[in-house]
């Protein structure tokens, strides 16, 4: 039995990253990508039990390498003025989601999820990760006393449809194009705006040290 590689493995994905970019989901083949790979199917099949969980594999390679120093620096910035440390942060997350990569690829998840279970690997794989960083940054925060006590995982998953609202929901169906810098650097001061409005701690200051 060969033994997995970490090389191979990412070899596989760059490979379908491609085919899936030039064929779309449902043209691309387990057969295409491994002619394209040079190997066998059995051999791709053994990294990937299915298309499925190859598709997520490259849309998660994908969001990594944008979003891993997004939370590193959310991380290294937890004693910074919050409104400014979360504006940051909010601008970056709208570029990449924004992004038509991200939102061709979301459309893509949406669309397979109700015949299979690509959604559910998705959002474990990426967005259940992303929120429970951000939970723990907000939790950081709460016990600062710079946010009111709550459940940091609800306040999570508020920041971030508050953040979506402008944003990611009108590209998705296709009703807002390619948003500018400025356009995001506003839509995100604007959710902000609503969420520090629910969490700020009662009678102080979301800057508070």
């Amino acid at each position: 039995m060969r033994v997995k590689t970490e090389a191979k493995r990412d070899a596989i994905v760059q490979v379908a990253s491609e085919v899936f970019r030039e064929l779309g989901f449902e043209g691309a083949s387990m057969v295409e990508i491994a002619a394209r790979v040079g190997g066998s199917r059995a051999t791709l099949y053994g990294y990937f039990p299915s298309k499925e969980e190859l598709f997520v594999a490259v849309i998660l390679s994908s969001a990594k390498s944008h979003f891993d120093p997004i939370f590193e620096a959310l991380g290294q910035e937890a004693d910074d003025d919050l409104e400014r440390v979360l504006q940051r942060f909010g601008e970056k997350v709208l570029a990449v989601v924004c992004s038509q990569e991200v939102i061709e690829a979301q459309r893509a998840v949406i669309a397979e999820s109700g015949r299979s279970d690509i959604g559910r690997l998705f959002y474990e794989g990426g967005p259940r990760q992303g929120l429970t960083a951000m939970a723990g940054f907000l939790e950081q925060q709460m016990r600062k006393g710079r946010l009111r006590t709550a459940d940091p995982t609800v306040a999570a998953h508020h920041l971030r449809a508050l953040l979506d609202s402008e944003t990611v929901k009108p590209r998705l169906l296709g009703i807002q194009g390619p948003m500018t810098r400025k356009e995001l650097r506003e839509a995100a001061q604007r959710a902000l705006q609503v969420f520090l409005g629910g969490y700020a701690a009662s009678g102080g200051s979301a800057t508070r040290a």
